[in-house]
This record gives C-alpha cells, structure tokens and sequence, in this order.
C-alpha cells in the first residue's frame, strides 16, 4: 500500500507555533538565514504575531520595510519552512530579496516544498496586486533557482552588489499561471 503524499499548507503562524517556529528560527540561525523575520530579542510571541499583523497592513514599519504577508509552510501539523512575501519593493529589495523570500528547514528539503511554497507565495502576491513577481537567490543556489524556474522564473539578469562576494539571480515570475490566466479571461 502506497502512503498518501503529504499536502503543504501556507498559512500564519499561531500561538502554539511558537516552540516550533522558535526552534526552526534557531535552526536556520545557524547558517545565517532567518526563519523568523524581524523578530526581536526577549520579544513575547503575542507581541510578535501582532506585529506581523501589523506588518501586513503597513503599520508601524521600520525603515526600509514595505508590508508584507509572512507565512509558514505546514505539513501535518509540523513546520517545514516559511515564505514572506513584499507587497511592494525598495530600490535595495529590486537587488536582492525581491517580492518573496522562502525557506525549507534542513530536514524537510528536496521533497517539493519549496515549490510548493513559492507558488502560494506567487497566489498571495497576486492577491495584493503583484502582477510579476521579483524572486531573487544567490547565484551559486542551483536548488533555488531550480525552485523558480519550476514556477514559471525567467532569469533577468545575474547582479553583483558592490562589497557583497556573493552574485544574485534575479527571476521575473508571473503571478498567474497559464491555465488560471486561461480561465481567468474566459467567458463565463
């Protein structure tokens, strides 16, 4: 008998995400990413969850922020990474970072998860208005850049930020795929 596949679930952090998220953005930590964006030191989660919240509306963002919706990846009820997708972009967000960031925690990679991710993440970005999403990743990523192409990426170009050793791919990704824009212009 054959294990039904696992399905992946975008959706916002809860209270009792904390233990998980918390150790996930530990996890990460460790080879310098983020799970857990713009969390603070000795911050309550409450406090953290409404600021997300916040975040997503445009409320109260620091300098250089624009709003964003943050979102982790569920499996059956365990973590297996996160997407945060911009609503808009910053001059330095049109280098590196894009309108979405994604990651897949160590144990939960190459099973599919970050494409899955990264096409809810493209369906939100269309959701706020984001036509054709920047989707960016270090040059040397072949993983991550396989994960954009597999969604529809077309490399624009390769930048090379001065006083950074490491080059970006930079991906154009519609927000709408073929069969949806299909139906979407169809005649009802």
């Amino acid at each position: 008998m054959t294990r039904p596949r696992a399905t992946l679930q975008l959706r916002a952090l809860t209270l009792q995400d904390e233990g998980a998220a918390r150790a996930a953005h530990d996890e990460l930590a460790r080879d310098g990413f983020d799970f857990l964006l713009g969390v603070r030191p000795g911050e309550g989660w409450d406090a953290y969850l409404r600021r997300l919240d916040e975040v997503r509306v445009g409320v109260g963002l620091p300098d250089g922020w624009v709003p964003a919706t943050f979102l982790v990846g569920d499996v059956d009820g365990v973590l297996v990474g996160r997407v945060s997708v911009r609503h808009a972009l910053t001059e330095a967000l049109t280098v590196v970072g894009g309108h979405i960031g994604y990651a897949v925690l160590p144990a939960h990679r190459r099973r599919g998860y970050a494409t899955a991710m990264l096409r809810g993440a493209l369906a939100v970005a269309r959701s706020v208005g984001v036509r054709e999403a920047l989707v960016t990743c270090d040059d040397g990523n072949t993983g991550s850049a396989r994960t954009i192409e597999r969604c529809g990426g077309v490399l624009q170009d390769v930048a090379h930020v001065p006083g950074d050793d490491v080059a970006t791919r930079r991906y154009r990704v519609p927000t709408t795929f073929e069969g949806e824009a299909a139906r979407a212009t169809s005649p009802s």
